[in-house]
């Protein structure tokens, strides 16, 4: 991470779909918008998922259970290897987001700078100390939690020694403008005295922009190569143009605020001559 730039990830979650060459498409689109990462999940389905819920039904392009869904979603080495190779190909980093120890194991051989510890396991207590021992910069993500979790979550990270960025996270998808609460960003930077930035899922930009202004570091959005396609985060993500506005704009907001210093500028003394000529040298 640069300190003179927002840092922005690209999340690619599981909106490939299960296709290699989606997801190739999804890096490439990341890298052409400018973004510095993205972000895949990496979940063992007999760990995150009980045997009731993967023999449940639930009708997918893979078959007629929650089972058949959820493995038709998953990659697994063949695929993370050409990621890796992909990714290194074309210049942008990429990680993942395990949902569990095992897929955490299976990530490391991969060497990768950065870990992402998701909402949903921030309250998995062994995992994230797991991932807070490997001393890799960890972006936390917040949603669903209260703050003496987060609280606790912090304090295994810094008796870890490892860095770490607090991502503000409403886990809704998408979600409304109104719910983003992005002034949070503010609440979190006053308490923990971190790096703190955004994860997204609303279906807009605004939120993103104003987190930045609220002192946001790391923009976090999911993208996607047509929000109509199957998946249940595809309405939460941005296309190839929300990406380009999202990194566009984010990083011209600090431009924008300023230092909070008055000035008066060459070019304001210039037009101050021009429209307070009756007041004659000013």
């Amino acid at each position: 991470m640069q300190n003179d730039q927002v840092f922005i990830i690209a999340e690619i979650g599981i909106n490939h779909n299960g296709d290699i060459e989606i997801a190739k498409k999804l890096i490439s689109m990341a890298k052409q918008a400018g973004c510095d990462a993205v972000k895949f999940q990496k979940r063992t389905i007999d760990v995150v998922y009980s045997t009731e819920v993967l023999a449940a039904p639930r009708e997918s392009p893979w078959g007629k259970t929650t089972r058949e869904q959820k493995e038709g979603l998953e990659f697994g080495k063949k695929e993370y290897d050409i990621i890796d190779n992909y990714c290194r190909e074309i210049g942008i980093d990429w990680f993942a987001s395990a949902w569990d120890i095992p897929s955490q194991n299976f990530l490391a051989p991969y060497n990768l700078k950065y870990n992402k510890i998701a909402s949903a396991m921030l309250l998995h207590w062994d995992f994230v100390k797991r991932v807070a021992d490997e001393k890799k910069l960890t972006f936390i993500s917040t949603g669903m939690c209260t703050m003496a979790d987060i609280d606790k979550a912090v304090g295994i990270f810094k008796s870890s020694g490892g860095p770490f960025v607090l991502l503000h996270t409403v886990s809704v998808y998408p979600c409304k403008d109104e719910e983003c609460n992005v002034l949070m960003i503010k609440t979190l930077k006053d308490r923990y005295k971190c790096k703190v930035g955004y994860s997204g899922h609303e279906v807009g930009v605004l939120p993103s922009l104003l987190a930045v202004a609220c002192g946001a570091e790391v923009i976090e959005r999911h993208i996607t190569l047509d929000r109509a396609m199957y998946g249940s985060d595809q309405a939460a993500s941005l296309e190839r143009r929300g990406i380009e506005i999202i990194v566009r704009d984010c990083r011209a907001v600090k431009a924008v605020l300023g230092n909070g210093a008055k000035t008066y500028s060459d070019g304001e003394k210039s037009i101050a001559k021009k429209l307070r000529y009756f007041m004659g040298n000013v």
